[in-house]
């Protein structure tokens, strides 16, 4: 339950807020480079880069909200790619660590600096410097939304 009698605003500004990022990010994806490599495998190369370090694959499966056996195939997919390796941890020989490449490092450098060109050029053509400041904001909200675990 929405707090505060909120229910009908909240539920009108996230149907806004849904559609609007669901049209950005198909105008995002339609500038990635033509690398054939799929979404969910491009997620789980993002998440190893932002990760402090190497995961194992039950960290990892459990922040991309995946069941083990789906990363499992993807993994294999990535690794045979060479875009991930596989190593054993050394503090627990019976772990396998997961840490992008120097090839899973740059398709993700490509495919953001793609994008970024074509949301900056889009953005300095139609909004202000003030309503570029306030998407800086909206994207520590969304980043802070993205996060949020709600019961099911």
């Amino acid at each position: 339950m929405i707090k505060g009698g909120q229910d009908d605003a909240a539920l009108l500004t996230a149907n806004r807020l849904r559609r609007s990022v669901a049209a950005l990010s198909r105008r995002l994806r339609a500038r990635r480079a033509d690398h054939g490599v799929s979404a969910a495998k491009l997620s789980i190369l993002g998440r190893l880069l932002r990760a402090a370090g190497p995961l194992t694959a039950s960290t990892l499966a459990e922040r991309e909200r995946l069941q083990p056996q789906s990363l499992t195939r993807l993994i294999a997919e990535l690794e045979q790619a060479g875009l991930i390796a596989r190593r054993v941890d050394a503090g627990d020989r019976r772990q396998l660590l997961i840490e992008l490449t120097v090839a899973g490092r740059e398709l993700l450098a490509t495919d953001a600096r793609r994008q970024s060109l074509w949301l900056a050029e889009a953005m300095s053509r139609v909004l202000t410097p003030a309503e570029m400041s306030v998407l800086g904001v909206a994207a520590q909200l969304l980043d802070q939304l993205a996060d949020v675990e709600l019961d099911a």
